[in-house]
């Protein structure tokens, strides 16, 4: 059984299946948890200028460090998550 890494309401950052970013200043909120697919944990994640929410697997997300500062410094804080 797969463990969800990320929380409700943390802010992420999604990865394409490229490996690029969709924006470099680009954060999304993890909105709710989905079963896994091919044994990998989904999500479902919004970003506040987008009107839609996302739906990925958890290999394609990276965490930002909680700073506990404004928008800028979460930016700044960011660190990888991701195995590979």
């Amino acid at each position: 059984m797969s463990i969800h890494r990320f929380a409700l309401g943390q802010k992420v950052r999604f990865v394409t299946g490229t490996g690029m970013r969709p924006g470099s200043g680009d954060v999304y909120k993890i909105t709710g948890t989905l079963p896994p697919r091919d044994n990998l944990p989904q999500y479902r994640i919004r970003n506040e200028e987008e009107r839609h929410e996302r739906v990925t697997t958890e290999d394609r997300l990276e965490g930002l460090a909680l700073t506990g500062g404004n928008a800028a410094d979460e930016h700044a804080g960011f660190f990888r998550t991701r195995d590979a």
